[in-house]
């Protein structure tokens, strides 16, 4: 595992005045989407890509749920799935300091692997050089240096997600094991494919407040749609197919607010899921077609949403999901 960061500069005094900061507000703001490397799957088989710029714009939201008006703000943390690495993760960091007036490396970006290996072959594009584009896949959490700070060891250690391989027999979580080598695909095409579902997590503090913020991002197989599994012999939490790696649950229970996103990559994962964590699940409209396969859970005191936490507009096959949480 390798975490990338971006070099951070101080915005100069009229910048500063322009965006109030979460602590301004007392308002933390959340996002997670599968940004799909930025290439999004059209139905007659061709891919369309999209520059991180038009994602975000189609993505981030004002109090009332609204994109692309004078009262969408600057979000805290944006939790990724399926970025190509550390330069896509950096380019899409700066493309929103960009956005908003801030210097390039005001936001941040920590990846799961700095540059996986490519699988796959068209990655259901037409154009092969479009689905080229498709074949480096980890995930990452990009998030605000204005309002967020990040300690050297408040990063957890990658954990992998869990899978039933192709061919083995299921009964009740048995037959699951972890989805990383030597239980990986078979074949030289699909080798490095686990390393798209390595999730990783940090744990930040708000500076004004000293609050303490836990932030994940998952990716779950699509295995786990038809098989809940964990790793070995689990099924997970309810169920579900999430777990927490160690290096994680340490941090997670040393934070006051709480944060999961998750491409789960399965149906019907309730919002009470990681109860046990002090965590509820928001959103519960389809995001993916139409199915619900992606998830947000939030341990704090969320604002209500006009339109369910859920943006419709998002630029990737998954709709965002978003959470406003007052401290």
């Amino acid at each position: 595992m390798a975490a990338a960061a971006l070099t951070a500069t101080t915005p100069s005094i009229a910048q500063a005045r322009e965006t109030p900061t979460a602590a301004a507000d007392r308002v933390l703001r959340v996002y997670n989407n599968n940004i799909e490397n930025l290439v999004r799957n059209n139905a007659d088989g061709s891919c369309t890509r999209i520059s991180g710029t038009d994602h975000l714009t189609s993505m981030l939201v004002d109090d009332n749920g609204r994109t692309g008006t004078s009262g969408v703000q600057a979000p805290d943390l944006l939790i990724v799935q399926q970025v190509r690495g550390t330069g896509q993760a950096t380019a899409y960091a700066d493309q929103l300091s960009a956005k908003f007036g801030y210097p390039a490396g005001t936001y941040k970006a920590i990846v799961a692997w700095n540059d996986p290996e490519p699988w796959g072959s068209s990655h259901n594009c037409s154009q092969q050089a479009t689905g080229d584009l498709k074949k480096k896949q980890t995930n990452g959490i990009v998030y605000n240096t204005r309002t967020l700070s990040l300690a050297a060891g408040d990063l957890a250690k990658y954990w992998s997600a869990g899978w039933l391989k192709p061919g083995t027999s299921y009964a009740g979580g048995s037959g699951c094991t972890l989805y990383k080598p030597p239980n990986n695909d078979n074949g030289a095409t699909n080798a490095y494919k686990w390393k798209r579902t390595s999730a990783i997590a940090a744990r930040f503090r708000i500076k004004e407040t000293g609050t303490t913020v836990f932030a994940a991002t998952m990716h779950l197989p699509e295995q786990n749609g038809a098989n809940a599994c964990a790793g070995a012999g689990s099924t997970g939490i309810a169920n579900s197919g999430i777990h927490v790696g160690a290096d994680a649950a340490s941090l997670m229970n040393a934070s006051t607010i709480r944060v999961i996103g998750i491409d789960a990559n399965r149906v019907k994962i309730a919002p009470t899921t990681l109860s046990g964590f002090g965590m509820t699940g928001y959103g519960a409209k389809a995001t993916s077609g139409s199915r619900k396969i992606d998830y947000l859970f939030v341990k704090g005191a969320v604002q209500p949403s006009s339109i369910d936490h859920t943006v419709n507009s998002t630029k990737s096959n998954h709709l965002a999901l978003y959470g406003f949480i007052t401290f």
